[in-house]
């Protein structure tokens, strides 16, 4: 049983939908949700990658249904959550992180390619959410979990499409809270901000760019964020996480210094999201087919930057512990207090 009082689903089991799930951070939450057990649909496109997340969840010790859905048509989204209550039971946590961008100027982006980031990064989400609250609202319980990313809250250069679809869903999930808060429904929803993530994204990507693309450094694997998807589908009373401090940083320098941030990005955000290499013009592109299909390969779950990436959070542990820090902090106030106090006697 979670913090809102959830219980599992059939059989003692969670049942647990994810979005995304053929690759990256998708893939990174099956795992972690399977390595306790749960059940885990998975809704991604490309047949290969599906079949190998599959398999990892069942290796992991939890039961695996892979099902091949494009989470920007919403019937079809809704078709997959009849089929997981039918095959697993009812769901308990649905987590969104299906997405898709692409890397380039905004005047180098079509309009069809904004309009499929769109419909995949921002309505995905949206129909996600909507399969799931047709069948939570009903039982009156259920998570859901939003996958963001500090560009939810700030814009960078070379990811209009990505940064505007990520501020959608941040609008999205503020009023769908709003709207649970004022029906005094136990259905939780919560969002998770990421920082930048190694995943295989930036060896699929549709670019324009001169060399090959890379995450903001610093650069975090994929289980860092699961973590932190895991604890808020288990503590989802919170409106967000923040993963990371550089996601920290980001937000909270947005929101006092925008206009410094914008003059900083203007200098470094071309430079820090492209490596020193050319870019492959024959790499994949993932925007209106999947690279892990049939005729594509299983790309895996982390991404071309292992040597650089890190396996851990400082911040992330310090978000889940707010009550020991603070108690921390009080002894620590309270031993200063006192030590104050037999000074100023002697």
């Amino acid at each position: 049983m979670n913090e809102s009082g959830e219980r599992p689903g059939a059989h003692g089991r969670q049942i647990v939908v994810v979005t995304g799930a053929s690759a990256g951070i998708g893939r990174a939450t099956a795992h972690a949700f399977a390595a306790r057990g749960a059940a885990v649909a998975l809704l991604a496109r490309g047949a290969r990658g599906l079949e190998a997340a599959a398999d990892e969840v069942r290796s992991a010790g939890g039961h695996a249904l892979p099902i091949s859905v494009d989470v920007s048509d919403a019937a079809a989204v809704d078709a997959a959550a009849t089929r997981v209550e039918q095959e697993l039971g009812p769901i308990d946590v649905w987590v969104n992180a299906a997405f898709t961008t692409v890397f380039a100027p905004v005047q180098e982006i079509e309009a069809e390619e904004f309009e499929r980031v769109t419909r995949v990064t921002y309505l995905g989400f949206v129909h996600g959410t909507q399969a799931a609250l047709r069948r939570m609202v009903p039982r009156d319980r259920g998570t859901i979990v939003q996958v963001g990313s500090a560009l939810a809250h700030r814009g960078i250069p070379l990811q209009a499409a990505y940064c505007a679809a990520k501020h959608a869903i941040q609008g999205f999930h503020e009023s769908l809270r709003c709207e649970l808060l004022h029906d005094h429904s136990r259905v939780r929803v919560t969002m998770v901000h990421l920082p930048g993530v190694n995943t295989p994204q930036f060896s699929w990507v549709l670019s324009r760019l001169p060399r090959h693309p890379q995450p903001m450094p610093p650069i975090y694997q994929p289980d860092v964020a699961a973590k932190g998807i895991l604890y808020a589908a288990d503590h989802p009373r919170r409106r967000e996480y923040w993963v990371s401090g550089s996601t920290a940083a980001t937000l909270i320098g947005n929101k006092f210094a925008a206009g410094l941030l914008d003059r900083y990005l203007a200098r470094t955000g071309y430079s820090s999201q492209q490596t020193d290499r050319p870019r492959d013009p024959d790499q994949p592109t993932n925007l209106w087919a999947p690279a892990d299909d049939t005729d594509g390969r299983d790309h895996g779950t982390h991404g071309a930057f292992d040597d650089q990436a890190t396996t851990h959070s400082v911040q992330l542990w310090a978000s889940q512990h707010h009550g020991l820090l603070a108690a921390a902090g009080a002894a620590a106030g309270a031993v200063a207090c006192a030590l104050a106090v037999r000074r100023a006697g002697n």
